[in-house]
């Protein structure tokens, strides 16, 4: 078993790009404590990043690594998807401003969700319900959505 070191990790993952199938199948061989499968560069570079990783940090949330699957799946069967909250979501740090009935209401966009008047929320829409009083949806209510006016 190859001892993985937390700090050289990510040079070790990028280094798979320039590691020939030989040379990947022997890391999987080593890391794996089985055989590699018979597959190509494409298939055994991702699955070895991820293991690389998880021997350096632990293993990832059981409900994560089963959407990480799904989208895995799909890519490899040449679909496309869409992370529809990730594209309407704000970068972290962003401030979203909106007036309401003659009121200017401040929401900051964090790492884990979004803070109205102090307090942590998980999605804008709940911030647009405390708000309204109504059931919004809110990434129109905030004028993030180019097809519904708020």
């Amino acid at each position: 078993m190859v001892k993985i070191v937390k700090e050289s990790v990510i040079k070790q993952v990028l280094a798979l790009q320039s590691k020939s199938t030989a040379e990947l199948k022997e890391l999987w061989r080593s890391i794996f404590d089985t055989d590699a499968p018979p597959h190509s560069k494409t298939y055994l570079i991702p699955r070895l990043a991820y293991r690389l990783q998880e021997l350096a940090y632990g293993p990832m949330a059981e409900k994560s690594a089963k959407q990480l699957d799904n989208l895995a799946n799909q890519i490899e069967k040449g679909k496309k998807f869409t992370n529809h909250y990730m594209a309407s979501k704000p970068l972290a740090g962003t401030k979203l401003i909106r007036e309401f009935q003659g009121d200017l209401h401040e929401v900051l966009v964090s790492e884990n969700g979004f803070i109205y008047q102090g307090q942590s929320y998980k999605s804008l829409s709940a911030i647009a319900r405390k708000i309204t009083g109504t059931r919004w949806n809110g990434p129109a209510f905030f004028g993030l959505r180019n097809n519904k006016k708020a």
